[in-house]
């Protein structure tokens, strides 16, 4: 891999090659052009393969991608192929339907664990995932050793929890409690805001009203 910076646009365009190419390679497709892959994902042939050149050669000029050997990249670049262990915080409805309905597994993720506070949850299995006491956490953490995980607090706990799973050696948060959270800078937080994708589409429609209207 080459040394250099990558942009976080490139980073955050390449879990979409990764799904694009996962779906053809599920469908049996065995190869791709960077125009066609471009087309299906709205983005220029020239841009994938400006992403990609950061990361390394890939794909034969008259031949393209081999879609297996490049998810699989792909795959490798994202840390897929390096399995972490994943804790959910806060097993109420938000938590729950993630534990139920999302695929932690197929992005290299393995989940076994959520914590709660309330009485009525703890002890409970959610598709298969066992639900603790808060209590429990840091025994827990200190034998299992989870790279990352899921914060679906209420708003009034999310910077206090983010702050004890940041000292229990936690890389990384997947924020979803709607607070911008002040954490070690060793910690890696990704935001869910989902006002904010509501807002965005909002936005592009009011524009288009706009257009029509003209």
């Amino acid at each position: 891999m080459k040394k250099q910076h990558i942009s976080d646009a490139v980073i955050r365009r390449l879990p979409r090659y990764y799904r694009y190419l996962d779906e053809l390679h599920s469908r049996g497709v065995v190869r791709i052009s960077s125009s066609t892959l471009g087309k299906r994902m709205g983005v220029t042939a020239s841009q994938i393969r400006q992403d990609l050149s950061c990361f390394g050669e890939f794909g034969q000029q008259g031949y393209g991608y081999n879609i297996m050997e490049l998810r699989a990249e792909i795959g490798r670049i994202l840390g897929v192929d390096e399995p972490r262990r994943l804790i959910i915080v806060g097993a109420g409805h938000l938590g729950h339907a993630l534990m139920q309905n999302f695929d932690f597994a197929q992005g290299g993720f393995r989940l076994d664990t959520a914590f709660d506070v309330s009485e009525a949850l703890i002890g409970t299995e959610i598709n298969g995932v066992t639900v603790r006491p808060m209590d429990e956490l840091e025994s827990y953490c200190a034998a299992h050793r989870p790279a990352v995980a899921v914060l679906t607090v209420p708003r009034a706990a999310a910077q206090e929890t983010a702050e004890r799973l940041s000292a229990l050696g936690v890389e990384g948060l997947w924020n979803f409690t709607n607070v911008e959270l002040s954490v070690d800078g060793r910690v890696f937080v990704e935001n869910v805001h989902f006002a904010d994708s509501l807002l965005t589409l909002s936005y592009r429609i009011a524009k288009q009203t706009d257009r029509e209207t003209k």
